[in-house]
């Protein structure tokens, strides 16, 4: 039975992946879900299937249930995660790491846009992890058995991520994540002119209830878990906003849900619908300039720039900054061009 944690600090694009499928029989009485995977999972406890159920991973006949819902005969009963069951098989791969710092506690690492931290659907080679345990041996493994993982970000964001190459380091990384200590920056380009100069998003962030492959902000608290972005307006470009943001909690998407929340999607972020037009004007040659702006930063506008902890072996607080890509600021750069000769 896996582990029900995963890394929660920072973005992974994510599904639910099946891991175990289990159709009851004709004969069978009112049963308790937990007990009934019981019976069928090799070295299941009760308390990780009680666990799986209260994180809406247990379906009967496609609807989430609880621990204590009854299963009933040719009821069929899933187990659902965010990984596929066999990405644990990892291959090592001769990767090209850029390694900002490194010692024998833990490393940072720039990650490019377009690589995948973890495989995932559709991405089982060619992501960070397999380049990790290419040139790195015996990573510990985090909660959701990942080597050296303490947290992630999204494939097309670039940036800074911390690696732990010791047990003790995993766990010290990690809590400070948790308790939200650590350091992270991110810089943006969003569509709008972002009016206030700073401000902090507060808003819940869940899976989208019509739309899987998104996240979206509940309001109320109810649903989702607590997610707090503050950002400040680093420079105007017109119908566009170059933006820090600092994150205080790490959810999936966290940026990306909590700028469209308040109307300024990322610039070129196709799952949110930032690949569109969202604002300026009609003309043609406006649309054939944020076409070839598009081009340029074919991916979401978003940097991983800063990244802050204090050292689990010393307890030395370390920052670490890394430069804006070249997409990002050939984007930039296009846009404060036409914004200066717009204003002209």
């Amino acid at each position: 039975m896996q582990d029900f944690k995963t890394e929660g600090p920072d973005e992974q694009d994510d599904e639910l992946y099946e891991h175990y499928s289990f159709t009851a029989g004709k004969g069978q009485e009112p049963l308790r879900v937990d007990k009934f995977l019981m019976n069928f999972i090799e070295k299941a406890t009760r308390n990780k299937i009680q666990q799986a159920a209260k994180n809406g991973n247990i379906q009967v006949n496609g609807a989430v249930v609880k621990q204590n819902h009854k299963v009933k005969a040719n009821d069929v009963v899933r187990v659902l995660f965010e990984h596929p069951p066999y990405e644990f098989l990892l291959t090592p791969e001769d990767i090209p790491l850029d390694i900002v710092f490194e010692d024998d506690t833990l490393l940072v690492v720039n990650k490019p846009a377009g690589m995948v931290v973890h495989p995932g659907h559709g991405n089982y080679s060619g992501t960070l992890i397999n380049a990790l345990i290419y040139h790195f041996d015996n990573l510990p493994e985090n909660s959701s058995g990942r080597p050296g993982l303490v947290h992630r970000i999204d494939k097309d964001t670039s940036g800074l991520l911390v690696v732990a190459k010791t047990e003790e380091a995993m766990t010290h990384l990690a809590k400070q994540f948790f308790d939200k200590t650590s350091e992270r920056e991110y810089i943006a380009i969003v569509w709008g002119n972002v009016e206030e100069d700073q401000g902090t998003v507060e808003g819940h962030i869940g899976r989208h209830p019509k739309n899987r492959m998104q996240n979206t902000v509940y309001e109320d608290g109810d649903q989702g878990k607590e997610a707090v972005t503050h950002y400040k307006v680093l420079e105007r470009l017109g119908y566009v906003t170059k933006i820090s943001c600092k994150l205080e909690t790490g959810r999936t998407h966290q940026i990306r849900v909590h700028m469209k929340h308040i109307g300024h999607t990322l610039f070129n972020d196709e799952r949110y619908g930032g690949d569109a037009i969202l604002k300026g004007t009609t003309f043609t040659k406006y649309k054939q300039f944020v076409e070839n702006c598009f081009k340029v930063l074919p991916r979401q506008a978003l940097h991983a720039k800063t990244l802050g902890f204090e050292h689990p072996k010393t307890g030395e607080w370390m920052r670490f900054d890394s430069a804006i890509p070249e997409d990002m600021e050939a984007c930039i750069e296009k846009w404060r061009n036409y914004a200066k000769h717009a204003m002209e």
